[in-house]
């Protein structure tokens, strides 16, 4: 028997080895991981009534909620209106499991956080949770976009166009790659709308 072996208090010491050594690897994982930023939005000005309209979501990491999930989206938009108040009206529509599946729709409301770039929103779907909402991407023509949330959880590619190449939606997502999001889990939203 070693000498740490034969020490008691009361009695034997031993349960304690595990749990400890377990909580010392944790920590010593929490001290060696690089802690990463939390995401940004842009840091320039958006013009809230150019941003306002429709927008194809053509490519996501899911919110996969029990009362909110948009896992399986098919034909996915996201709808914004401007009242005279400041209230960002959001509709959320899409398709559930595939362009016959039905159909879903949210009406979370929106304010802007950030008033020196409107590109920090606060978003509610179910009061008195409020999440943050950040356009992390727009092209000078307000053509498309990249919505973030601060620990990269969640990710929506978006475009006024419901057809992107795929040339194109690579380039979006290796944006979103650059700004620390992981690729691997962004999901393409299928998109298939009748021809005008």
């Amino acid at each position: 028997m070693s000498e740490i072996e034969g020490v008691t208090v009361g009695r034997s010491t031993r349960w304690f080895q595990l749990p400890v050594c377990v909580l010392s690897l944790l920590l010593l994982n929490a001290c060696a991981t690089q802690r990463v930023p939390a995401l940004e939005a842009i840091d320039r000005k958006v013009d809230l009534e150019r941003f306002m309209g429709d927008w194809y979501v053509v490519g996501f990491i899911p919110i996969t909620f029990p009362f909110f999930s948009e896992e399986g989206a098919h034909n996915g938009v996201e709808s914004y209106r401007l009242t005279d108040e400041g209230v960002i009206e959001t509709t959320y529509t899409f398709r559930d499991g595939g362009f016959d599946g039905p159909e879903k729709r949210f009406t979370p409301k929106g304010w802007v956080h950030d008033r020196e770039t409107n590109a920090e929103w606060r978003m509610q779907f179910l009061w008195p949770f409020e999440a943050a909402y950040l356009i992390v991407y727009l092209d000078p023509e307000y053509h498309q976009t990249i919505i973030g949330v601060p620990d990269r959880s969640h990710v929506w590619i978006m475009s006024r166009d419901p057809e992107m190449s795929e040339a194109e939606y690579q380039r979006m997502l290796s944006y979103a790659a650059s700004l620390g999001y992981d690729a691997a889990k962004v999901k393409r939203v299928p998109q298939r709308w009748p021809a005008d």
